[in-house]
């Protein structure tokens, strides 16, 4: 199951005040964009919101568990900062909270891949286990 986007947007332009697309970025998107910014879900084209083998996509999964949870603060890496578009799209349609959204540096190998289970990289907790501190893991993300 697809959301259709030019459909969505026209549906949000008609229920939400003007700018209703934006968000708050505490921290900074991959080329330093912080502070209010301009979502372009439309960038994505039609997204996946659902497939038969995985019931919900994690752009729907994570608006609604955010919102139920009551989460007022989003911390995500840089990867995901364009995402928040489809996110804030979705949270309009649904007529959910905004939280406040911050992303931050990846956390990179010697190669400059980002640490990730799928690639079977290095996890945080070999990096504690090699001597880095937590402090010195929140300087590698960003997070002074």
């Amino acid at each position: 199951m697809r959301l259709d986007m030019a459909a969505a947007l026209t549906r949000v332009r008609a229920i939400a005040p003007a700018g209703a697309l934006t968000w708050t970025e505490t921290g900074s998107g991959p080329h330093g964009e912080s502070g209010i910014i301009a979502a372009a879900p439309d960038r994505w084209g039609d997204v996946v919101l659902g497939r038969k083998e995985a019931p919900t996509s994690y752009h729907l999964s994570v608006v609604i568990d955010d919102a139920r949870q009551g989460v007022t603060h989003v911390v995500r890496g840089h990867d995901l900062f364009w995402s928040t578009g489809v996110h804030r799209l979705l949270q309009a349609l649904l007529g959910l909270p905004v939280p406040l959204y911050h992303h931050h540096h990846l956390v990179l190998d010697a190669d400059g891949r980002k640490l990730s289970k799928s690639t079977q990289a290095t996890a945080l907790r070999a990096l504690r286990q090699n001597g880095l501190t937590a402090a010195e893991i929140r300087r590698m993300v960003g997070l002074e």
